[in-house]
């Protein structure tokens, strides 16, 4: 079971809400896209999924139907009882918070993330299965946070393995570019140094409540093992930050004063190439040749 246009209606209008703009709330109204995403998530039984921004529980429905255990995030505390109602007899935590903000630690502790909301201390002598702290999130993340929540993510929830993600279709082309992309820049080289990230979809504004005046697309990011240099990565960043801050210039310019003309030998980065030429390994080549960076 999932929440179609006229039922997500009905239920707002039950409880006298509307959708809030301040908050970017759109919710996915389609059962046929809430299906296609939690296939596309490729989650079931023994998985640990954490949706944000669960809102109706539409999306939050179809992930529980698949068996996975699904800790879902929601900021809007006029939702949150209406959201509890909806999952109640699934196997569904219901967290209120803003994700931007969460305790991740505490909010993915525990060898479940079932309802119960069970302990996370292991019995004494026993050595916890490190599988088990492996998480995928699911998302339809509102437009104005999305890029900054999922870098953030990357950058601080190591727990998070997976993630496959709607956003605005131009902040998902900027999520999944690489080198040679139009849209490759400072997120794009953020995500390559954590993980791999591809566009696996488009998405209507038809599907959603209301309808937004822009086109959403699904990305999906797959951590890796470690990262994709081991440069330092302050350093790596300063660089790419000061890079893509003058993009049109040859990077001798735009990194003048942070690195010397013989670290592009060392790195055996061109000079004269531009901000976009570089891939993150590039990047993380010059920043182990300028360590004053």
């Amino acid at each position: 079971m999932t929440l179609t246009r006229t039922q997500a209606a009905a239920l707002l209008l039950d409880h006298g809400l509307a959708p809030r703009r301040a908050l970017g709330q759109n919710f996915v109204v389609d059962p046929n896209t809430v299906w296609r995403i939690a296939r596309l998530a490729d989650v079931g039984a023994g998985d640990r999924v954490v949706e944000i921004g669960a809102g109706l529980g539409s999306l939050t429905l179809a992930l529980a139907a698949t068996g996975a255990a699904v800790t879902a995030v929601e900021v809007d505390r006029h939702l949150v009882p209406m959201l509890r109602d909806v999952v109640a007899d699934t196997d569904v935590r219901v967290i209120e918070g803003d994700a931007l903000t969460l305790d991740w630690d505490e909010v993915l502790a525990g060898p479940t993330a079932a309802a119960t909301g069970a302990s996370a201390a292991p019995e004494p002598g026993v050595v916890p299965d490190r599988t088990d702290d492996r998480w995928v999130l699911v998302a339809n993340l509102p437009y104005n946070v999305a890029t900054p929540l999922v870098l953030d993510l990357l950058d601080g929830v190591p727990a998070i393995a997976r993630m496959l993600v709607m956003v605005q279709r131009e902040a998902g082309e900027r999520l999944a570019a690489d080198v040679g992309d139009p849209a490759y820049g400072i997120p794009s080289v953020k995500v390559r140094y954590w993980a791999t990230a591809r566009l696996v979809g488009k998405v209507s504004p038809e599907v959603f409540l209301p309808r937004p005046r822009v086109e959403s697309a699904l990305v999906a990011i797959t951590r890796r093992d470690e990262p994709a240099t081991d440069a330092d990565p302050d350093r790596l960043f300063a660089l790419v930050r000061a890079g893509f801050g003058q993009r049109r210039k040859m990077l001798r310019r735009s990194l003048s004063g942070l690195v010397p003309p013989e670290a592009f030998t060392a790195a055996e980065v061109r000079p004269e190439a531009r901000a976009e030429e570089l891939g993150v390994e590039d990047w993380g080549r010059l920043a182990a040749a300028s360590p004053d960076a």
